[in-house]
C-alpha cells in the first residue's frame, strides 16, 4: 500500500533512500538540476541541505511510501514576497524508474497541491524538459504551458534542452 507522507526531518534511513532516488532520476537522465554521474556524496549534500529549510515556511517536501520505502518525493516552494505569496512553485518531482505508471506522481502532486491551496495559494507554477515524460504528465493533471524557453537547462549528460513552464490556477 502506498502513502504519502511529510517530511519535517530526514533521518539516515530516509537520507539513504532519498540518495538512491535522486540519483535514479539523474541516471535516468532527468533535467533536475544534476549532473551526471551523481555521487552518493552530492546527492546527500542535497537532501542535506533541504533538511535544514524544512523548518522554515517557504519549503515543504513530499515522500511516497511504498512497503515502508520511499519510491517518489515533490517538493513545494511558496513564495515569501509580499507581492507573490498567491502563488508557489512546484520543484524535483522525483519517482523511481521501476515504480513508475502507478500513479505516484499524480498522489504527489495533489498533496501538493493541496498544501498550496490551504496555504492560500492560487497559483502554482513549474518546468521541466520540453521533451520528457513530465512534459506530458503535467496536461493530464490540468497544468497549462505557458512556453517552451530553448537551451534553458542542461540534461545530466550535459547537452542543452528546450525547458516548458507550466502554470495551474488553484480554487480560492
Amino acid at each position: 500500500m502506498m502513502h504519502i507522507l511529510e517530511l519535517r526531518q530526514i533521518d539516515d534511513a530516509q537520507l539513504a533512500q532519498l540518495v538512491a532516488l535522486l540519483q535514479d532520476c539523474v541516471h535516468g537522465g532527468a533535467s533536475v538540476g544534476f549532473l551526471a554521474p551523481l555521487s552518493d556524496k552530492g546527492a546527500a549534500r542535497y537532501w542535506r541541505q533541504l533538511a535544514r529549510e524544512l523548518h522554515l515556511d517557504s519549503l515543504r517536501c513530499w515522500v511516497a511510501l511504498y512497503d515502508g520505502h520511499i519510491v517518489g518525493s515533490v517538493q513545494l516552494a511558496l513564495c515569501g514576497k509580499a507581492n507573490g505569496r498567491h502563488r508557489g512553485e512546484i520543484q524535483k518531482l522525483l519517482v523511481l524508474s521501476a515504480q513508475r505508471g502507478r500513479g505516484i506522481a499524480g498522489r504527489l502532486m495533489q498533496a501538493a497541491e493541496q498544501a498550496a491551496q490551504a496555504a492560500g495559494c492560487t497559483l502554482l507554477v513549474l518546468d521541466t524538459d520540453s521533451d520528457s515524460t513530465a512534459a506530458g504528465l503535467y496536461p493530464r493533471l490540468g497544468w497549462q504551458p505557458a512556453g517552451d524557453i530553448p537551451g534553458y537547462a542542461a540534461r545530466p549528460d550535459g547537452t542543452l534542452h528546450a525547458t516548458r513552464y507550466f502554470y495551474k490556477f488553484l480554487a480560492a
